[in-house]
């Protein structure tokens, strides 16, 4: 049977699998998605062995690999290289060829906020974040990042031209007036490190007129998330999740993913992906 899968370390969290089978059973394709935890040090290997997989349709890729599966690659995706990270590979005639769907996923999120000009804020440096920054270029926002290191934030500057690079604490001063506040980070993420306290309360005092959106997917509703239940609009991150797996699925299974629907979001919020 054909398949495709999400690989990353931790994976248990992932629900994605939920979201693939909806829509391979939807529209009656005799396939399989799954999920595979795949160590840092395991991921040549790994590569190596599902290339020769005729099964194999290829991989979705997550935390912690985004960025440094791109030197296994024999090709990426011109969105890909403009990202620099990779959340989707595929095999084509026994080449791996990296894309990024993660910014379908972003404009899925925040296409309908107004954010032209306006002063914008993202937590996180990593793969993730690289794709948010992408896409708020794209929308001329102002964008100011916050890292717990803010020097591995810094090769972030060659995405956009407008940026400001702060550390968490100083996040009181960053996210003065800004339209929208976006988690990138996998903090607050199950089997993650939780948000500091302190940003928490520093998003809160923040939140009013502002848009949150976390890129997080379980739990659906993070602390993160609960900062803005009465003075902001919140977007979770089920809402990118299925926007990046809808072309995803394509490249996968060479058919268009079926619109998104109550019923799946309904699975993806009553399922828990440890009984997926």
């Amino acid at each position: 049977m054909i398949f495709a899968e999400v690989i990353g370390d931790p994976i248990a969290q992932s629900k994605s699998p939920l979201i693939h089978r909806h829509w391979l059973d939807r529209l009656g394709i005799e396939g399989d998605y799954v999920r595979s935890r795949v160590a840092a040090d395991e991921l040549a290997s790994f590569l190596e062995r599902r290339r020769s997989d005729p099964a194999w349709r290829g991989c979705n890729v997550t935390i912690p690999h985004k960025e440094t599966i791109i030197s296994l690659l024999d090709r990426l995706d011109p969105g890909a290289v403009a990202i620099g990270a990779v959340n989707c590979v595929v095999p084509e005639n026994g080449a791996l060829i990296g894309y990024n769907t993660d910014l379908d996923g972003v404009a899925a999120a925040l296409d309908e906020t107004d954010l032209e000009g306006r002063k914008t804020a993202v937590i996180g440096a990593g793969g993730g974040a690289r794709a948010v920054i992408a896409y708020l270029a794209g929308r001329q926002a102002r964008i100011t990042i916050f890292a717990r290191n803010p020097a591995k934030a810094e090769p972030l500057r060659a995405l956009a031209d407008d940026i400001e690079i702060l550390p968490l604490d100083r996040a009181d001063e960053g996210l003065e007036g800004t339209a929208a506040i976006i988690n990138a980070s996998p903090l607050g993420m199950a089997g993650a490190p939780p948000m500091p306290q302190s940003l928490l309360e520093s998003v809160a005092r923040n939140a009013v007129g502002a848009t949150l959106f976390d890129m997080v997917t379980t739990p659906a509703a993070t602390p993160f998330l609960v900062t803005g239940l009465t003075s902001g609009q919140i977007i979770d991150g089920l809402t990118m999740l299925v926007g990046q797996a809808a072309r995803a699925f394509e490249l996968f299974f060479g058919a268009p993913a079926p619109p998104p629907d109550e019923a799946l979001r309904d699975l993806l919020t009553t399922v828990t992906p440890d009984s997926a």
